[in-house]
């Protein structure tokens, strides 16, 4: 969506809130013998403290409150009642629907005590988020942010996932544009004040750039086993830095 009233501009800050609160619970939660399934229940409490539901269960009938995906899971993994284990990471999506809006966000954490791989893996797409959000100014082409993400990933020694994208985001969870995490110079779009815009690097740290559906139908995992983490903010592009609305 594009802002264009105050209204629009609280009705994101307030659903982007409620993924910051979420996703600060669900973090504190993380430790050896959680289960995903319980994350997700936790995530479920915060929903219903705030007014909201999950977007991707209105939307597309996902059986989740949230995504969580384990290990060379990337997104989309459906939580399960395995307990997680010291060294395993695990990334949080969180797109919650709060009064007619809809932010979304991830972070990727590392039950500790991790591996120096799996570190190293996380701080590699935090830092390929700041990449893609530095060169996302209006005027700019859409395929400046992709550029900068695969640049600092490449940089870092991993592999950017291709086959997943950001995008846009605020009245449905996917809007366009599209937002490839990788540089795509046929791409003439252009960014535009108020564009509300979900950057998402996706990183492995296998060589495979593909994905594979597993067979829930929802879990996308890569195809060589390679780790994999994800950072997500929905952000709302201006002529100088994005404003984070889910931070």
């Amino acid at each position: 969506m594009t802002i264009t009233t105050e209204a629009e501009r609280r009705g994101m800050h307030r659903a982007g809130q409620v993924v910051a609160e979420t996703l600060r619970t669900l973090k504190d939660a993380i430790r050896p013998g959680v289960t995903p399934a319980e994350l997700d229940a936790l995530a479920g409490q915060v929903f219903r403290r705030h007014g909201a539901q999950s977007a991707p269960r209105m939307t597309y009938g996902a059986p989740v409150n949230v995504f969580v995906s384990v290990n060379d899971d990337i997104v989309h993994g459906l939580p399960t009642q395995r307990p997680l284990a010291a060294g395993d990471v695990v990334s949080l999506d969180v797109t919650p629907f709060v009064d007619g809006f809809i932010a979304d966000a991830a972070v990727t954490v590392a039950v500790p005590p991790a591996s120096p791989v799996a570190l190293r893996l996380i701080e590699c797409t935090e830092a390929a988020f700041e990449a893609g959000m530095n060169a996302a100014r209006a005027g700019q082409p859409v395929h400046a942010i992709g550029q900068a993400i695969e640049a600092e990933v490449q940089r870092r020694g991993f592999t950017v996932l291709r086959d997943l994208f950001g995008h846009g985001v605020g009245r449905a969870i996917h809007e366009d544009p599209e937002v490839p995490n990788y540089y795509r110079p046929r791409d003439r779009r252009k960014l535009h004040e108020g564009l509300v815009i979900a950057v998402e690097p996706m990183v492995s740290t296998g060589r495979s750039r593909r994905v594979r559906t597993l067979r829930d139908g929802w879990t996308l995992s890569t195809t060589d086993g390679g780790f994999a983490a994800h950072f997500e903010h929905t952000v709302m592009i201006t002529r100088g830095r994005p404003v984070l609305l889910t931070a």
